[in-house]
This record gives C-alpha cells, structure tokens and sequence, in this order.
C-alpha cells in the first residue's frame, strides 16, 4: 500500500474515532465512502476481521494489506487507549514519508534531464558536426587537430557500435523492470546500496530523521524507552554502519546511560539535540522535545538536499559548456589559421 494511501486512511480513521465512533462503524463509512473496488476489499477484509472478535490491530494484520510497523503502533495504541493520537501521528509519518520521496524525485529529475541533453549535444558533436569538419579541411588539404581527430573516431565507433550500445541499453533497461517487478531482487539491491550509502552524506541524515521520527512516534504512543528504540531502529535501519549505531544506542541504554547520552553517544544525535533530550526529559516532555528534534531534523535533510541540488545544476552547465566550447575550439582554431593564411 502507498504511503499516500496509509496517510489518508490513519487520518480518516482518526477523526472518526476522535468524533466518538466505533472502529467497526468508522471502517463500514470508510467502505462505503470508498470510489475503488481494491479500497472496497481492503475495508471488507478489515470489516470481517473485526465482526470475528479481532482487535483492530490483529484486524490489520491479518488483512495482510498493511505494514508491520502500522500494526505494532496501533497494537500500542490500543494497549495504551491512545489509539486516536496513535493514528494521527501515523498519518504525518506516512505523510512524511510522501513528501521526503516527492523531493528526492523533484531534486532528481532536472539534473538528470540536463545530464541527457548534455550527452546528446556532445553526441551530436562527435558523430554528425565534426566529419562535416574534417571533409572541409580535407578539401583545403589540411587535418584537423589531434583531439578532434581523436573525437570524431570515437564518434565513429560509437556509431559502429550502435547496435551493441543499444543491446546493453535495452538489457540495462529490462534489468530496470525485473528489479521493479520481482520484491525479492528489488530488495537485494537495496540492501547492497544501503550497506554501500546508507550511512554516508544525505542517505545518513535520511536514516536519521526516520529514525528520530519513528522515537517521536513511539513515545508518544506511550512506549517505553526501550521498546521505542528497537521499534525506530526497526523502520530507519538496514545499512551495517546504520544498524550498528542503533546496537550501539541499545547497549549504552543497558549499561545504564540516559536516553540522550545513548543517543548522543552512538552518534544517532549531535550534541546539540541531545542537549535538547536531556532538557526536555529533566522537565517530563521527552516526547515534545523529541519532536522538535525530528522537525530539525526533517529540515536538515531538506536543506542538504537543495544544497546538493545547488551544486550539481551548475556544476552540470560548466561542464557541458567546457567539453562543447573544447570540441568547437579545436576545429575552429585549425580552420582561422587556415584562413589566415589563405588571407
């Protein structure tokens, strides 16, 4: 199920419940206010789970629609009749969720559209301009110079070989579709790429904010430290440099640390925020202080993003404005010289 989906749906099933509703009645309008046949059976499957006894969470999960972490917050919710802040905070996380990967995307795309009219420019440097080039030297009995020549055999090739790049590029492109088809292999590579940047630059400071965030969301569930820990490290984990850090957290917990000495001390939180912690665990609001640290957190990945984004859109043009002005540069001073003489 889409983040998008899960969002709206905690966030109906929370006002409903907070307007004084029952579960079974509040799933019944949800079903009944549902436009597609896919929403109609995820609501009936709740439905029949719940007129056989099922708590809401057991309902959940045996629908086998929704996700493990959904289930164990409303599991706490209701063993801490906090179901209706439970599920409200699962929408702003699901939420969340939607809008980390919208910018992720966003922040993607124009660098990459710009990356492909950069190779398709050089492209169409190297195979079509320069040859036109080299048969009006050839005309004047001249050669143009050593890097053009260069290039344009390499256009050449390419051009030769243009069958072959094509077979790599469709074999890369149905790779692309088996990876986004089959869960077990999507899964493999993701792991293979967390393990490799999961802990490094933004990736880290994803980690972290899922991290920081599920904490929030635990505790104010009303779980125990302990539990909050491995729930969090459970939903931001999944790199070895990642997962150490939260074993590391869990163990300090154990020997006796606070909860932001262990934080702070296994490099989850800077010093900073877990100054923040300790204040706000020494005046009974651990839960509104962990908050504030996830909104800075959430923020701090968004600024690191535009920052990156910043870099790589010129960084882009410079590039793609030096190889051109190289390529023309060396055909064009070959060619004034001629003139030159010729005048």
């Amino acid at each position: 199920m889409s983040n998008t989906y899960l969002s709206l749906l905690c966030a109906e099933l929370a006002m409903l419940l907070d307007a004084g509703l029952t579960v079974n009645d509040s799933v019944q309008i949800m079903q009944d206010d549902e436009a597609s046949k896919d929403g109609k059976a995820v609501m009936q499957s709740l439905i029949d789970a719940l007129g056989m006894g099922e708590t809401f969470a057991s309902a959940l999960k045996s629908s086998g629609y929704f996700p493990r972490y959904m289930i164990h917050m409303v599991e706490i919710g209701e063993k801490t009749g906090r179901v209706v802040e439970t599920l409200k905070a699962l929408s702003e996380y699901y939420d969340r969720q939607v809008r980390l990967a919208l910018t992720i995307k966003n922040s993607i795309l124009y660098p990459a559209i710009l990356l492909v009219l950069m190779i398709v420019v050089v492209l169409i440097l190297i195979v079509q301009v320069l040859p036109i080039f080299n048969d009006v030297f050839s005309r004047m009995g001249a050669q143009m110079s050593s890097l053009a020549t260069s290039l344009m055999n390499f256009g050449q090739w390419l051009g030769d070989a243009a069958i072959v790049i094509a077979a790599i590029i469709g074999a890369i492109f149905i790779i692309a579709i088996l990876t986004w088809a089959i869960p077990a292999l999507r899964k493999a590579l993701s792991g293979a790429f967390s393990n490799a940047f999961g802990n490094r630059g933004i990736f880290g400071k994803i980690a972290t904010s899922r991290y920081v965030f599920a904490m929030r969301l635990a505790m104010a569930s009303g779980l125990d430290t302990a539990d909050a820990i491995d729930i969090a490290a459970a939903v931001s984990g999944g790199s070895k440099a990642v997962d150490a850090k939260h074993r590391k957290c869990s163990e300090l917990l154990t020997a006796g640390k606070t909860l932001n000495d262990a934080l702070t001390g296994s490099g989850i939180l800077t010093v900073q925020d877990g100054k923040m912690l300790s204040i706000g665990t020494r005046s009974g609001k651990a839960d509104e202080a962990m908050a504030e640290i996830a909104r800075r957190s959430d923020l701090d990945v968004q600024d690191s993003i535009n920052r990156l984004v910043g870099k790589i859109e010129p960084t882009l043009v410079i590039i793609s404005s030096v190889v051109v002005g190289v390529i023309l540069l060396s055909v064009m001073l070959p060619l004034m010289g001629i003139m030159t003489s010729i005048g």
